[in-house]
């Protein structure tokens, strides 16, 4: 498989691509349903709610943490986070967008 040529591509469309490449997982969409469900910080808790190793979570939370979707926050000896909300709403404003972009004419196949 080759690699993309990302500088043919918008800005926006760069972005969003980044941005869902790290969210497709189940186990990172489930980070970040229980990190919204705690409407909180998440300091250690994902191991139980999830049933997943440790090392598990914490590579699944590097890479949203890489891709700007969580922040996190040294507690002592442990890592706390929570959802960035200029990523979240930068992710809400161009995912909505291209979603809405679909008017769906009727007239398709």
């Amino acid at each position: 498989m080759g690699l993309t040529k990302s500088e043919i591509f918008t800005d926006e469309q760069n972005q969003l691509s980044q941005l869902l490449k790290a969210m497709a997982h189940p186990a990172r969409i489930a980070i970040l349903q229980q990190i919204i469900s705690a409407n909180a910080c998440i300091c250690g808790e994902l191991v139980d709610e999830l049933g997943l190793a440790q090392a598990t979570i914490s590579q699944h939370l590097k890479e949203l943490k890489n891709a700007g979707i969580i922040q996190g926050t040294i507690e002592g000896v442990t890592v706390c986070y929570c959802i960035n909300p200029v990523t979240w709403k930068v992710l809400e404003t161009r995912l909505g967008a291209f979603l809405n972009s679909f008017k769906n004419p009727n007239t398709c196949c």
